[in-house]
């Protein structure tokens, strides 16, 4: 098993400290979010720096496991929508504010420029890191979403809510404001990468990929879509290859 750094730091706009942790010692930094209500050492338990290991070893890129607050947001059921919606926005805002300056510090400390993040999600996480490329694209560079379920709907309730709206990939794309067209119209198929299987518990996040797939298409937005066979499912293991699979086509 791949050892990395922790390390636990205050966070303003959450008004906590939050833990992440690193592995690698340089090269492209890649964000990497957990799945529903998970951790940041899920990454690290299910193997999947082991999965990118020679590119980590190599110094081509550099990963950095954050922590979710999913309990007091998309899965606080006793909260209201905007409630929920109000403590996604502040996740948000800690990503691609607080952690990401973080990471440019960590990444590339003598660097005058700050250098442009990928992002990587399972899951919920998938909606975390395509948030971040779609709402913050002169921060983060690409991402990957792997089972990802966009369709906030599930979580938050409807979009007729401003705030609500912005934390639904599916509804925001088509509203004027939320996503920065001139950059993402620009950019390369490859700097959004969607995979799914069509196995075990994926029903819902084949549907949502898709759904996201076809929305990026009708808006003018390019991204890559990838579906696998009847035998992929909803778990680490199928992450583990998928995330070391298209980290080699990106980064090796």
């Amino acid at each position: 098993m791949m050892e990395g750094t922790y390390y636990k730091e205050w966070s303003a706009v959450l008004d906590r400290e939050m833990e992440f942790k690193v592995y690698g010692h340089g090269g492209v930094p890649v964000l990497a979010l957990p799945a529903r209500g998970g951790r940041f050492y899920d990454w690290e338990n299910n193997g999947m720096p082991d999965a990118a290991a020679r590119l980590l070893h190599e110094g081509r890129i550099q990963l950095f496991c954050a922590d979710s607050i999913d309990g007091e947001s998309l899965l606080a059921g006793n909260e209201s929508p905007r409630r929920r919606a109000e403590m996604q926005e502040k996740y948000f805002v800690y990503l691609t504010s607080e952690l990401a300056a973080r990471i440019a510090e960590l990444n590339a400390p003598e660097s005058k420029e700050k250098p442009l993040i990928w992002c990587v999600g399972v899951d919920t996480g998938a909606y975390q890191a395509v948030q971040c490329r779609l709402r913050r694209p002169r921060t983060f560079a690409g991402a990957m979403g792997l089972s990802g379920l966009y369709d906030m709907g599930r979580f938050l309730g409807s979009a007729e809510d401003d705030l609500i709206l912005r934390s639904s990939p599916l509804a925001a794309l088509h509203k004027n404001g939320i996503c920065d067209k001139n950059v993402l119209s620009k950019a390369e198929e490859n700097s959004l990468l969607l995979c799914v299987g069509q196995g075990g518990y994926e029903g819902d996040a084949l549907a949502d990929t898709q759904a996201l797939a076809d929305t990026l298409s009708e808006v003018g937005f390019p991204c890559h879509l990838e579906v696998w066979g009847g035998d992929v499912s909803h778990d680490w293991y199928w992450w583990g290859k998928e995330f070391g699979m298209f980290a080699e086509r990106l980064f090796g």
